[in-house]
């Protein structure tokens, strides 16, 4: 008895999230109903994982070690400023003071 009230209870952590996770981004990808679109576009953070995404990554990461790197990585991503800046120079530039565009030849840099 103790064992199904605890698969149970383990079955709604993971289901109820992802079922919600799921549910959420067929609702934005084809944008109906309007309203529930509306108000998740309203909700949603620029960068943020849902709860679906989360709990999976956690029970993943219990099951797969190198995963907890990969989430770790990830946040690190969300904190670090990307300045265009930094490093090389730009392959594309606009300058609209000057009233040029310049386009450099250049692989992708990933």
């Amino acid at each position: 008895m103790v064992m199904m009230v605890s698969l149970m209870v383990t079955a709604v952590i993971v289901l109820i999230p992802f079922l919600l996770a799921a549910a959420r981004h067929m609702v934005l990808r084809t944008g109906r109903p309007k309203w529930v679109r509306r108000v998740l576009a309203a909700r949603a953070k620029e960068g943020a994982d849902g709860a679906g995404v989360t709990v999976t990554d956690e029970l993943l990461s219990f099951l797969n070690p190198g995963k907890r790197v990969q989430i770790e990585r990830r946040q690190e991503e969300r904190l670090v400023r990307h300045d265009v800046q930094d490093g090389a120079p730009r392959r594309v530039g606009v300058d609209l003071d000057r009233g040029t565009a310049v386009i450099r030849p250049g692989g992708d840099r990933g």
